[in-house]
């Protein structure tokens, strides 16, 4: 799953968290004091071609063309330039769409505290329709650019996804005949590699644009957090928006995983039932001997009472996850009803606070929102399994034997 593409996966990955790391610590170290900001923070798209962002750009640049060209120089890997060049192409736009974000977050603040003016009997008047018509025009073109950058890199993923589904695609049927008589093997191979790196990609993605969101915004959520005097039934404590985020985060992780631990099990299953149905199917096409009604019936009947189980185990799944998501909704500005009563925030200052906190507290809830999708890439995982063990000489994983679960 991993070896057709990357090159020496364990080695590679751990490689590659460990020069991240050397890389943020001389950044932010050493590095990023070269060219300093400008005081105040630009406001609009200006900020993208500031000296500053160029700077990083270049150095990012620097450090994923220095690492990719160690690996490639010393173990050279047929597919090295879309796993390493395109996995750092993704990394760097997905940085670049959390900048926008924060771009968005700045500019909040002074827009809605106009609109806080222009709407204050005190201060009416002092608030031109100039002034708002520039606002909405800095705001559509930060959007236009997070736009353009969101549909050329989902352009490129889509390419980045394919050429891995052709590595592993590659490399099975290069070792077709040992492989062959595993249940269900043309699924696997046909449609499972597809899926696999579909929604690896999509997850790994999405956790590290989670990583790059609480690097960005959790300084940005410490200094609002003075403006917030104190928390409903706790009072006041250091911090308090983030430690509120990083506790109402856990609570709804730790509450799906629990209430979601059979789903995995129970997908694989049911992708195997489906295999056995489809199979017969395409038998039948040929031979006129397969694919009898009976027989036909008899599959089905596994797949309906798999879904069945399925159904019933996402019920109680689904009223957890729905239940956390719509308290969700609310939960900031429960946060901050006592700093809203005492009148210590404007208008903008609680926009701002609000796109800051739902950012951090977004990312740390990466398995929340991701805990399907992780169930389908589990179940998936465990199909490709196979594969490695009978590549490896290892045994079948015991969810081979094992029967599907009976529902009613």
């Amino acid at each position: 799953m991993l070896v057709s593409f990357f090159p020496r996966p364990r080695l590679f990955f751990w490689s590659a968290v460990i020069w991240i790391a050397l890389a943020m610590a001389l950044w932010y170290g050493y590095a990023s004091n070269l060219v300093p900001a400008k005081e105040p923070e630009i406001i609009g798209v200006a900020r993208f071609w500031s000296a500053p962002q160029l700077w990083f750009d270049f150095y990012f640049a620097l450090s994923a063309a220095t690492f990719a060209g160690l690996w490639m120089m010393l173990s050279p890997h047929p597919w090295a330039r879309w796993s390493i060049l395109g996995s750092a192409l993704i990394l760097f736009t997905s940085y670049f769409q959390v900048q926008t974000s924060v771009a968005l977050n700045e500019w909040r603040g002074p827009f809605y505290n106009l609109v806080q003016n222009a709407l204050t009997p005190a201060t009416k008047g002092t608030v031109t329709r100039e002034e708002l018509y520039t606002g909405t025009l800095t705001f559509f073109a930060i959007a236009t650019v997070y736009i353009v950058v969101a549909v050329l890199t989902r352009f490129f993923t889509q390419h980045y996804v394919f050429r891995w589904r052709t590595a592993m695609n590659d490399y099975y049927v290069a070792n077709w005949q040992r492989l062959r008589t595993i249940e269900g093997a043309s699924q696997r191979v046909q449609e499972d590699t597809m899926r696999f790196a579909t929604i690896l990609e999509s997850l790994g993605g999405n956790l590290i644009d989670s990583v790059l969101t609480l690097i960005a915004f959790l300084p940005v959520l410490l200094v609002l957090s003075k403006s917030v005097t104190e928390l409903p039934l706790v009072g006041t404590v250091p911090y308090p928006l983030v430690i509120a985020a990083v506790l109402w985060s856990v609570f709804g992780t730790g509450l799906l995983a629990l209430i979601g631990i059979r789903l995995p099990g129970i997908e694989f299953h049911n992708q195997r039932v489906e295999a056995a149905y489809r199979k017969e199917l395409v038998l039948g096409e040929d031979d006129t001997a397969r694919a009898e009604p009976p027989t036909l019936a008899a599959l089905f009947a596994n797949v309906r009472r798999n879904y069945f189980w399925l159904y019933l185990n996402y019920v109680y799944f689904n009223v957890g996850r729905y239940f956390y998501l719509q308290t969700d909704a609310i939960f900031p500005t429960v946060l901050l009803v006592p700093t809203i009563i005492a009148g210590t925030i404007t208008l903008g200052l609680y926009q701002q606070i609000l796109g800051a906190f739902r950012e951090v507290r977004q990312s740390f809830q990466y398995l929340v929102n991701s805990w399907s999708t992780i169930v389908d890439l589990i179940s998936i995982q465990k199909r490709l399994r196979a594969f490695e063990a009978t590549l490896h000489g290892d045994p079948l994983p015991p969810i081979e034997s094992e029967a599907e679960p009976q529902s009613l």
